[in-house]
């Protein structure tokens, strides 16, 4: 079976995700050299920044979840929504994956994140799109049917370099796992 060889030289199986492969320090890296939205942004913007500020706006209670949400494109990548539906066993693929981080993470820090994607953690998923459509991409006059009734934060974002967005990742971890 193939795996992927982690950022720490851990060897894990995307088809047969195991808990005792996940590695928080890989999930920091990767997602930090990882550009939202394809890398069709003005400036780069790690999917691990948008994960520390997805984990700013939820309830406190779902911060870590909030932080969490997109830790299985670690080890798939980040694919862009309008192909997701394309490709019909990612979800399970990629929920598969979500639960061994969760159980990993369980295990590891004694603090749960939810095996399934809390529904404050996915409007606050879309209130950062709004936002990072606002900030991070080329304006349009085109309308994003998904964004509909959602508002952008007022704070502005300033990307930060992959090198940031890893250590506040791992900090913004720290805070909430302990």
């Amino acid at each position: 079976m193939s795996y992927i060889q982690t950022f720490t030289g851990r060897r894990f199986y995307p088809a047969d995700p195991r808990p005792c492969d996940v590695d928080i320090h890989d999930i920091a890296h990767s997602l930090s050299h990882l550009c939202r939205f394809n890398g069709h942004t003005r400036k780069f913007y790690s999917v691990a920044q948008h994960s520390v500020l997805v984990s700013v706006i939820v309830p406190e209670s779902l911060a870590l979840d909030g932080l969490m949400h997109d830790a299985a494109e670690a080890y798939l990548s980040d694919i862009t929504s309008p192909v997701k539906p394309l490709l019909e066993e990612l979800a399970l693929i990629e929920s598969r994956i979500h639960e061994s981080i969760a159980i990993a993470v369980e295990a590891r820090y004694m603090v749960a994140i939810s095996r399934v994607i809390p529904p404050a953690v996915k409007h606050a998923d879309l209130v950062m799109l709004a936002t990072e459509r606002r900030d991070l991409m080329t304006p349009t006059a085109d309308d994003w049917p998904c964004l509909e009734g959602i508002t952008a934060r007022d704070e502005q974002i300033t990307a930060w370099d992959p090198e940031t967005a890893r250590r506040m990742f791992l900090e913004r971890f720290e805070e909430l796992a302990g």
